[in-house]
């Protein structure tokens, strides 16, 4: 069966012209808009990126939309919450209802080699999230369906790991008590109301705070058997997985670290490696030995699992 994609997208803030001409694509393909202050706007469309005018995709860059105002345009996008929105810009992003994730360059204000502020906003990257029922079914199938085991999902920015990490925590709370550990609000996108992606009856979503903090705190109250969790990186964040997997708990995680050596010292049963959207998946033991090839979104591919 395929895979069904579902979104719960929400782009009011975008100026009417350019909602227009969003209006006019099929919103499935669409996976970043790149706003840059009086430049054409550049949308990554199937995979490729494009310009937009008013009647939508376009690879001519002749009458494509620019918008000049961009710090009003990011004003507009948080004016529902200045000040929640304000910690997250110290990390130069802010995620909005529906996990749309905006990123923001201009001229950042720090204090003792930390962002505590951006001002003067010149560009934004838009990157639209899609919820895809069915697109883990092999990940899945290979690595979790006779049993629970840690599984690093790892690649570039842009391949579809949240996509996937939102999936499998649906196949998971089928049997499983699942602790979504949602720390920029991209898995569930739960808005204030707790309405988000749906993620199953047994799944509990967690939010605020840093990794290590939270899956101590969440272990002890919620006694979840398996963590999820995205985008690993660095000391601390490897410390809380490390603490996870000395409580005898599994944990599914994301990051965009790709070297195999610092991949290795992650105590994770499976690494899986996307390769591009809707293109094959490469899984390998803890080991970094190959044991399935080519796993894709329709539930075949642990026919070629080499055990």
């Amino acid at each position: 069966m395929p895979a069904k994609i579902f979104y719960i997208v929400k782009l009011n803030f975008l100026p009417p012209e350019l909602r227009r001409a969003i209006d006019c694509l099929n919103i499935n393909f669409l996976t970043e808009i790149r706003i840059r202050r009086g430049q054409p706007v550049i949308i990554e469309y199937r995979g490729e990126y494009v310009y937009i005018n008013k009647c939508g995709a376009s690879s001519n860059r002749d009458g494509a939309i620019r918008i000049y105002d961009v710090d009003r345009l990011l004003g507009s996008a948080i004016a529902d919450g200045v000040y929640a929105y304000s910690e997250q810009l110290k990390n130069a992003f802010v995620t909005l209802d529906g996990g749309v994730r905006v990123g923001v360059a201009g001229e950042y204000v720090t204090e003792r080699g930390q962002i505590t502020a951006v001002r003067c906003v010149t560009s934004l990257n838009i990157r639209i999230p899609h919820d895809i029922k069915g697109c883990a079914r092999g990940i899945y199938s290979a690595t979790l369906q006779h049993g629970l085991h840690s599984v690093l999902i790892f690649s570039p920015p842009g391949f579809g790991k949240t996509t996937m990490l939102r999936d499998i925590a649906r196949h998971l709370g089928k049997d499983n008590n699942v602790l979504v550990f949602d720390e920029r609000n991209e898995i569930a996108a739960a808005d204030c109301d707790g309405d988000g992606y749906p993620l199953g009856e047994r799944c509990d979503v967690v939010r605020g705070g840093d990794k290590l903090t939270a899956f101590a705190c969440a272990i002890r109250v919620m006694k979840p058997q398996v963590i999820i969790t995205d985008e690993l990186y660095g000391e601390r964040d490897i410390a809380a997985v490390k603490y996870v997997a000395d409580c005898g708990i599994a944990i599914c995680a994301s990051t965009h670290v790709t070297d195999e050596k610092i991949l290795k010292d992650m105590p994770f049963d499976y690494y899986c490696r996307l390769t591009g959207i809707g293109k094959k998946v490469i899984i390998y033991d803890k080991n970094f030995d190959i044991v399935c090839d080519n796993c894709g979104d329709d539930g075949g591919g642990s026919v070629a699992l080499r055990r």
